[in-house]
């Protein structure tokens, strides 16, 4: 058995342990009220010492080498392969005792860090990397590298170089609870070598790609959480099916006041074609509204004189059948020439038979049938249901199958009404009001499924990005500026002066849809972008080839600085 099938053993059995212990402390309740309540308590007590939820391995916290900090006395190590090699070289930390200089070269002793017999060792300095791990003490700093100033008086764009956790962490001390949004498209862990955990690409045959995917997360929502405005904010991740579920427990744990919800958003309608797989043609999006976070509505242009649409006073459902509210099964009375909603008869018992009812003279009664004959209720009591006929709100249509429909307008639409978005523009000859929505903007509520031809990545992300990057240069699966620009929109469109945070930013795309969401509407939002400019697998092995170095982090862990270029846009 491997060990991850192990744990998941492990797992199952925990999870039968507690079902039967909540069942005997049921038990033990029953035969004795007080013995079970102390049961009970001491259960209750072992609980909150116990994992329970998602489940997984938190991995020896993460090292982020710093290439450009000095090595001094006292600093964590690693010795650098030899230059030339592509070999990963020597994992191992070690503490930098004593430095010396011979022959004009500063040369370090080292000695082997967490091992049970360390080994020491004589390297010169310039062949070693110094290492920070996360729970060092960090004394983080910004080092402005460059600024582009065109947007006058407006707050500058940021774009931080450097680890996204030690940022993340930086952060707190400026921003902590003031960011409204934050959108983020972490790597997807597709076993790609798409991302790294401790310097070390993960591939997809890494038993705990999962957990370290995890873990990784982990870590860096727990910071983000703090950045948010608790009163008002939303957290916003892109993810595709690798991940997804997984993800979407983790938010659950992390942010657990909040409400977490799914969208399904197409980004390539042609599919990405896999092997024995159903072709990909979407991505996922994660959504965790923090506080009285509300989605900003989509507005949608009218044509003059639109209709609108009345809602049917019988219910569809089949929990909505005859019983199941005892105030809205009755029936209603139709004059038969004026076809006008005349009364009501009082409510029927369960057990009285429809057919007793006689409608006033020259009437009919109409009760909520399906077509099948299946007894239903209405939508509403008799006593609300004539308010609206008073109002010209309800209204009864001839139909050849069932005699009469009735139909309603719904609270909302009322409501439309009052504020003008709806206009009643004259009466029918039953006494109903004819309403149309004038000429402008009605608002509705976005699907939780996205097919827009402005979200395809490939025309509106890759190919955008190449008519702005030199000849020959590509960014690897950019999302669409336009897809970003609507997911933002929807938590700061009422926020002119909103603060938004991308600490996965790879293309800019953040922080392009937010200066067009600013030029839409003058608003004055900021947004904030970290990257550490790190490269793919391939990318890395062709610089080593060449001879250049791979990765170029910004510092920001003890006492070093990262590198801050500012836009004002």
């Amino acid at each position: 058995m491997s060990n991850s099938e192990f744990k998941r053993s492990q797992i199952v059995k925990e999870t039968q342990r507690v079902s039967r212990l909540t069942e005997l402390l049921r038990q033990a309740r029953k035969a004795d009220k007080q013995l079970g309540d102390d049961l009970e308590k001491e259960f209750a007590a072992l609980m909150k010492r116990r994992t329970f939820g998602l489940v997984f391995e938190q991995h020896q916290p993460e090292a982020v080498e710093l290439p450009g900090r000095a090595v001094r006395r006292g600093d964590k190590v690693r010795v650098l392969p030899p230059r030339g090699e592509l070999t990963q070289g020597d994992q191992r930390l070690w503490r930098v005792e004593q430095i010396e200089r011979v022959d004009g070269g500063r040369v370090a002793h080292l000695l082997e860090l967490d091992a049970e017999e360390p080994e020491s060792q004589v390297v010169l300095a310039d062949d070693l990397v110094v290492v920070a791990e996360f729970n060092d003490r960090i004394y983080p700093g910004l080092v402005e590298t460059g600024r582009v100033e065109r947007g006058g008086d407006k707050p500058f764009h940021t774009v931080i170089n450097a680890e996204n956790y030690h940022a993340l962490e930086m952060l707190t001390y400026t921003h902590r609870g003031k960011v409204d949004a934050i959108y983020i498209d972490p790597p997807y862990n597709t076993g790609a070598k798409d991302w790294k955990y401790n310097n070390d690409y993960v591939s997809s045959d890494d038993d705990y790609r999962h957990s370290k995917w995890l873990a990784f997360m982990e870590r860096r929502l727990e910071v983000a959480r703090d950045l948010l405005n608790p009163e008002s904010s939303a957290l916003v991740v892109t993810i595709d099916e690798k991940e997804v579920h997984r993800l979407a427990l983790l938010l659950h744990q992390v942010f657990p006041e909040s409400r977490v919800q799914m969208v399904s958003s197409v980004i390539n309608p042609t599919g990405a074609i896999r092997v024995n797989e159903f072709t990909r043609t979407n991505e996922y999006i994660l959504v965790a509204l923090v506080g009285a976070a509300s989605i900003v509505p989509d507005a949608v242009g009218l044509q003059e004189g639109e209709s609108v649409r009345w809602n049917s006073l019988r219910r569809f459902e089949m929990s909505s059948r005859r019983g199941s509210r005892p105030g809205q099964f009755y029936a209603v009375f139709v004059d038969s020439s004026s076809h006008r909603i005349v009364g009501v008869s009082s409510a029927l018992a369960d057990d009285v038979d429809r057919r007793s009812v006689e409608p006033p003279a020259g009437c009919v009664a109409v009760f909520p049938l399906k077509p099948d004959g299946t007894e239903m209720i209405w939508g509403l009591t008799g006593s609300a249901l004539m308010s609206r006929v008073t109002s010209g709100y309800a209204r009864a249509t001839p139909s050849r199958r069932e005699g009469y429909s009735l139909y309603y307008l719904t609270s909302g639409k009322i409501d439309d009404i009052a504020n003008g978005e709806i206009e009643v523009v004259g009466k029918n000859p039953d006494g109903s009001a004819i309403v149309e929505r004038p000429l402008g903007i009605k608002t509705t509520m976005p699907l939780s499924q996205w097919d827009r031809p402005s979200h395809n990545a490939q025309a509106f992300g890759t190919k955008l990005l190449a008519r702005l990057l030199p000849d020959g240069r590509r960014f690897p699966f950019p999302k669409s500026l336009y897809a970003v620009e609507d997911v933002v929109r929807y938590f700061v469109k009422d926020k002119p002066d909103a603060v938004i945070l991308d600490f996965f930013s790879g293309s800019g795309t953040t922080a392009h849809a937010v200066m067009r969401l600013n030029k839409q509407d003058g608003g004055r939002r900021q947004c904030i972008s970290v990257t550490n400019n790190e490269v793919s697998a391939e990318e890395q092995r062709g610089l080593r080839t060449s001879g250049l170095p791979s990765m170029f982090h910004g510092a920001g862990e003890r006492g070093g600085s990262a590198s801050l270029p500012v836009l004002s846009c």
